[in-house]
């Protein structure tokens, strides 16, 4: 299979901004958690699992048939956006992310949230 052929197939959920906006949220939360205090790790896993979870729902949900179950799983994406975001002002206000981390965080997160909730609407 050669590169050109390789870009135009494609899985649905890679066509997805939701889920392209949910990888960038991954990438931004491995550089934060890089450089959170050890005695932080449960913020640092909790952070892990709920960014994560993001992408993860999404495209699970676009590779279902029944719209109802799109829509769960997108329900389920964008509750794990909530909760990252949640996580996110707990660090912003025990001072362990810089100004600017959180910020992108709440940009990118806001963007995936009014998307999912679109996404969910319109498979029920």
């Amino acid at each position: 299979m050669n590169v050109s052929t390789e870009r135009r197939q494609q899985f649905d959920h890679e066509r997805l901004d939701a889920y392209q906006v949910g990888l960038d949220l991954v990438v931004l939360i491995d550089r934060v958690v890089e450089h959170l205090p050890r005695g932080r790790a449960y913020l640092a896993d909790q952070l892990q699992r709920a960014g994560t979870s993001v992408p993860l729902n999404i495209a699970e949900g676009a590779g279902e048939y029944s719209g109802s179950e799109k829509g769960r799983f997108y329900r389920m994406a964008k509750r794990s956006a909530t909760e990252s975001a949640g996580i996110f002002e707990i660090c912003r206000r025990l001072e362990l992310i810089e100004e600017s981390q959180y910020v992108k965080a709440r940009e990118l997160l806001i963007r995936i949230v009014a998307m999912l909730t679109k996404m969910s609407q319109i498979s029920n």
